[in-house]
C-alpha cells in the first residue's frame, strides 16, 4: 500500500476474507476498524491486527439490523476522524431452492448483503467528500455476475450490489472517492458450512484461499481499475453474457435440478 498509514473500517471481519483482508492491510501499516457480530472472534482478529497497527478498534454489530449501519459509521468517525478505505464485505448465504424459499429468507440476505453495504457508505460518504479523499470497496460475488442455481436469493443481493456499485462509480466520477468491485469466486470460508443451507445445494467446486483474495483486494484499493476479480474468472462472466441459454444448460447439466 502506498502512501502514509491510513484508516479502513471493514465489515464482516471476524473470520473469512473479511478477517484476511483485515491482518493484511494492518500489516501494511494501515489502522483498521473491524465489524462482525461475534465478539470472540472479533478480538481474536483484532489482537492479531494490533501486533502492527495498535490503534486498530473494533465494533460489534449484527447488520441484518437496519440501524446498525448508521451507528457504526458514527462511531468509527468519532474514534479515528477520518475513514480512508471503507470495505463492504458482510454477506450471509441465501442457498434455497426457489421452491422452498421464503419472502422473509431474501429479505435477511438483501439487508445484509445490500442494504447495510448501502447504508454504511451513505453514512460515511459526507465524510469523505468533506475530506477530499476516500475509496469504497464492495466485495460482491461471481454470483453476482452469474445466476447461480439455487442460489436465487444471494445472488439477487449480489447482483444488485454490482448494478449499486457501477452507478455509485459514475455519480461520484468528479469527486476525489474512487470505487472498487470486488468478484470473488469460490473461497474457502465458514459461508459453505452454513446450518441453514439448503442440503439439496451442495456441489463441490475448487476453493481459493482467503488470504489470497484477501491479499488482491489490498492491492485493488491502490488500483487504476474498478472491477477485480479474484481469481480471474471473468472470462466465465463474459461466457454467460454471450449466450446465456447455453450457460443455463450447462448449469444444470454441471449441478443438477
Amino acid at each position: 500500500m502506498s502512501g502514509p498509514p491510513r484508516t479502513a473500517l471493514i465489515t464482516g471481519a471476524s473470520s473469512g476474507i473479511g478477517a484476511a483482508l483485515a491482518r493484511e492491510l494492518s500489516a501494511r501499516g494501515t489502522t483498521v476498524g473491524l465489524v462482525a457480530r461475534r465478539e470472540d472472534r472479533l478480538a481474536e482478529v483484532l489482537a492479531q491486527c494490533q501486533v502492527t497497527a495498535p490503534e486498530s478498534q473494533m465494533w460489534v454489530a449484527d447488520l441484518e439490523d437496519p440501524t446498525a449501519a448508521g451507528v457504526v459509521a458514527d462511531a468509527a468517525l468519532a474514534v479515528f476522524g477520518h475513514l480512508d478505505v471503507l470495505v463492504n464485505n458482510a454477506a450471509i448465504p441465501g442457498v434455497r431452492h426457489v421452491t422452498r424459499l421464503d419472502a422473509s429468507e431474501v429479505e435477511r440476505v438483501m439487508q445484509v448483503n445490500f442494504h447495510a453495504p448501502v447504508r454504511i457508505t451513505l453514512a460515511l460518504l459526507p465524510s469523505m467528500l468533506a475530506a477530499g479523499a476516500g475509496t469504497i470497496v464492495n466485495v460482491s460475488s461471481l454470483g453476482g455476475r452469474l445466476g447461480i442455481l439455487n442460489e436465487a436469493a444471494y445472488c439477487a443481493s449480489k447482483f444488485a450490489l454490482c448494478g449499486w456499485s457501477e452507478a455509485l462509480a459514475l455519480d461520484l466520477w468528479h469527486t476525489p472517492i474512487t470505487v472498487k468491485l470486488i468478484i470473488p469466486g469460490a473461497v474457502d470460508t465458514e459461508i459453505w458450512d452454513h446450518p441453514d443451507a439448503d442440503p439439496h445445494a451442495g456441489y463441490e467446486v475448487d476453493r481459493v484461499p482467503a488470504d489470497q483474495v484477501a491479499t488482491g483486494i489490498a492491492d485493488a484499493i491502490d488500483s487504476g481499475t474498478f472491477e477485480h476479480y479474484l481469481p480471474d474468472m471473468k472470462p466465465i462472466a463474459l461466457y454467460k453474457a454471450r449466450d446465456i441459454d447455453d450457460y443455463f444448460a450447462r448449469s444444470i447439466d454441471a449441478l443438477g435440478s
